[in-house]
């Protein structure tokens, strides 16, 4: 196993958990941002209004997303599986 190997194999597993996770909590970010500039006109200041949107949206986009992040996930486990059975780098 040398270190191009793990190298590439890192930056692989970085960029897959960036796909998967990039979409949701992009997501999260803009209702929360939309959120706190409700609150900042409005000058109500309560907990719960920040979470529950950002809970119904995260969730609304797991539903949406939810294909794309599964083939994202299998492929990079498709490769992983690859590597091993051809006994690249180990």
């Amino acid at each position: 196993m040398n270190s191009d190997f793990v190298v590439m194999l890192a930056q692989e597993g970085v960029r897959t958990t960036l796909m998967v996770a990039g979409p949701l909590v992009l997501l999260a970010m803009a209702v929360g941002l939309f959120v706190s500039i409700v609150q900042a006109a409005t000058q109500i200041q309560e907990m719960t209004l920040v979470f529950v949107p950002k809970m119904l949206v995260v969730f609304a986009g797991l539903v949406v997303f939810a294909a794309f992040m599964l083939d994202t996930m299998a492929r990079f486990t498709a490769m992983i599986f690859d590597l091993v059975s051809r006994g690249s780098g180990l």
